[in-house]
């Protein structure tokens, strides 16, 4: 059940409730921490997927937000080393409806509790989280900040005011925290398998300039499956260094914030890429900074994108592709230049899913083809951005 937070003169709301989510309204949620013992503030969102809460949580692009599962059983196949999407988990917090089970899976390494604690991630559960799904459907993803102490001690009070005081996601560039520290090449290892878990790379007979806005592993691997060496550089990588690695095609990755925050220096770097006439593609926040570099506007919306389940409509091949998704602003289709055509939309709003330039090899798409976690129906993506390398090294000896 949903209330509205009391004006409390004590700190102590419960000895039984160790975790609270007090949301910018003042509008309160109790339940049982767990993870990390500490306090964080961030937007709380909700994600529709049934599996991959590892990917989920290690994906950079959840900087500045708590993730609130819509599934009710999160914690089941536990943690491993090999599902990460990050060395570094940039989450702000999490929330569960039921209690962490003891995993049960071949690969599992450690409790999902012992993992959040780890990397420092504040979670509560035991609440109701299909009614915070409803109030953030309704009201759009509010400010929040979510709280775990083994004492049940909250002053509300002060929860509220550090919640209001922050600052929110609209004109916050994230990407320069996420961003590599420094560029390295790419392991090399491939997408894992079954049989053989992750294989590495022989083959480099392409090289692929990322620029790391947030970018998630298994987008490297999936370029590693296509025989590509991979250079990730700083999103703040200026275009000249970047030419100077002469690559073949320049990727723009996911990440989190706002695009027109990043794009204050992003938009200089993209715009010499594409007069370098390079094959480019862009993801997620790649595909909205290339929107602006290319005279469109972004916008925040007021529920986002988040899950694996997303039917997405492909313009140009007219048939529909189950997408996994993860981004909180979109394009604003009446900004969109002559020169780009939308290539793909969701079936759920009409938000563009997709654009390209009509003159020159450059496509972007808002969701994430990877497939970790979600479905692989969009993987011919990547496919399609290494045929227009090679259509584009072709046109240059001829």
């Amino acid at each position: 059940m949903i209330k509205k937070a009391k004006k409390i003169s004590s700190n102590k709301i419960s000895q039984i409730h160790t975790g609270v989510l007090v949301l910018e309204n003042k509008t309160i949620f109790k339940g049982v921490g767990i993870g990390y013992q500490g306090t964080a503030t961030g937007e709380v969102c909700f994600n529709t997927s049934l599996t991959g809460y590892q990917e989920i949580i290690s994906d950079p692009s959840y900087a500045g937000q708590i993730i609130n599962f819509t599934f009710p059983h999160v914690g089941n196949v536990g943690t491993n080393k090999e599902d990460l999407e990050s060395d570094k988990v940039w989450t702000k917090g999490v929330i569960f409806n039921s209690e962490i089970t003891n995993p049960s899976n071949y690969r599992s390494l450690a409790n999902l509790d012992l993992w959040l604690k780890k990397n420092k991630i504040v979670g509560i559960t035991g609440l109701d989280t299909r009614g915070l799904t409803n109030y953030i459907r309704d009201k759009g993803a509010p400010k929040g900040t979510i709280s775990f102490s083994s004492k049940g001690n909250f002053n509300i009070s002060k929860l509220a005011n550090i919640t209001t005081k922050w600052s929110g996601l609209n004109n916050l560039d994230l990407a320069e925290q996420v961003t590599t520290k420094k560029n390295y090449i790419w392991s090399g290892f491939k997408t894992w398998k079954k049989e053989t878990g992750y294989l590495k790379n022989k083959k480099n007979s392409l090289h692929v300039v990322a620029i790391d806005y947030g970018i998630k592993k298994n987008i490297l691997r999936y370029f590693s499956d296509l025989n590509c060496k991979v250079t990730v550089v700083s999103c703040k990588t200026s275009a000249k260094d970047i030419l100077k690695l002469k690559p073949n095609g320049i990727f723009l990755s996911n990440g989190p914030g706002d695009p027109a925050a990043t794009g204050k220096y992003a938009i200089g770097i993209i715009k010499e890429l594409v007069k370098n006439n390079l094959p480019i593609f862009g993801i997620c926040l790649g595909h909205q900074i290339l929107a602006l570099t290319l005279g469109a506007k972004t916008k925040k919306m007021k529920l986002g994108h988040r899950g694996a389940n997303h039917p997405v409509k492909n313009l140009i091949k007219d048939n529909v592709e189950i997408t996994s998704q993860n981004h909180g602003f979109e394009i604003v289709r009446a900004s969109l230049p002559k020169n780009i055509e939308v290539t793909h939309k969701s079936l759920f709003d009409n938000c563009i899913e997709g654009i390209k330039l009509k003159n020159k090899p450059v496509f972007s798409v808002q969701y994430h083809p990877e497939s970790n976690p979600g479905p692989q129906d969009s993987v011919y993506l990547f496919e399609e951005f290494i045929n227009n390398i090679k259509k584009n090294a072709k046109k240059k000896r001829s």
